[in-house]
């Protein structure tokens, strides 16, 4: 059994009894930003807050190949999830909900960075 790593921003999604991790990758990041057609990461929130169907097939497929499946939007729009589950693991993916449905941990700061202590 393969368990979602959290630390890498991944997420799992039982899809009719397959399990599909979900990576919130760079390269996620550039497919996502060229499939919903931004012009640069800062529109990504805005973006998904106004989510169509197509786009969250567009962002779920992105970041499922970021978790080493060859998957197309097409075929997620196919997957059997329904479809509140598909928007929760996606968005924990992001770093929103857990599986309990409570606040993911944010990540630890860089260091450097404000909030980041060097005593």
């Amino acid at each position: 059994m393969i368990v979602a790593n959290r630390a890498r921003g991944e997420a799992e999604l039982n899809a009719g009894g397959r399990i599909f991790t979900l990576r919130l990758t760079l390269g996620a990041l550039a497919e996502i930003e060229d499939g919903l057609s931004l012009s640069d990461l800062s529109e990504i929130e805005a973006r998904l807050k106004k989510l169509r169907a197509a786009d969250l097939a567009i962002v779920a497929a992105a970041l499922m190949r970021g978790g080493g499946h060859g998957i197309s939007p097409v075929e997620v729009l196919r997957l059997a999830a329904p479809l509140p589950e598909l928007v929760r693991v996606v968005a924990e993916a992001f770093g929103g909900q857990d599986t309990k449905g409570e606040a993911a941990s944010p990540a630890a700061p860089f260091p450097g960075t404000a909030g980041s202590r060097s005593d």
